[in-house]
């Protein structure tokens, strides 16, 4: 399949892109757990359908140690026992912050508390800023239909 736009080739969004490049190292520099933000940037992936960016959190997370059963669970994480609680909120946030036209009323306050029993207020502001910017990322590559398969895992860091 080749890609409708190549954005890194357009003058326009290679400004931009180099702007959220950056703003994804801030994130990825945050207090947030390395393995949380893997889980939950492939989570919204998955969620998304975004092919390219599931290649690159899987090989990314693959690469700093995770374990190739937490990754093939992740779909699944409810009825998997590999993850910690604070993991599972983070992936439950990840999912009512994806899900939001499904979500009446967006995140829940319940789903929210639980995320803030295990995030302080910068972990928790870095995790929604995380979520946040993987739905964006994702959109990018859905709608012009980047190929998976290819990525290097730190290519994009």
């Amino acid at each position: 399949m080749d890609a409708r736009l190549d954005y890194f080739a357009d003058p326009t969004a290679g400004k931009a892109l180099r702007h959220l490049i950056a703003a994804g190292k801030v994130i990825k520099e945050s207090p947030l757990p390395a393995a949380t933000q893997e889980l939950v940037a492939l989570r919204v992936s998955q969620i998304n359908g975004c092919a390219f960016c599931i290649d690159m959190h899987t090989k990314d997370a693959t690469a700093a140690g995770e374990t190739p059963v937490r990754l093939h669970l992740v779909a699944a994480w409810r009825e998997a026992a590999v993850f910690t609680e604070a993991e599972r909120a983070a992936l439950e946030l990840a999912e009512e912050g994806t899900r939001t036209a499904d979500a009446a009323g967006g995140v829940g306050d319940e789903v929210w508390a639980n995320a803030a029993k295990h995030y302080d207020t910068e972990q928790l502001t870095a995790l929604t800023l995380l979520i946040s910017f993987m739905n964006m990322a994702n959109r990018l590559n859905v709608i012009a239909r980047q190929s998976a398969g290819d990525y290097q895992p730190g290519q994009l860091h």
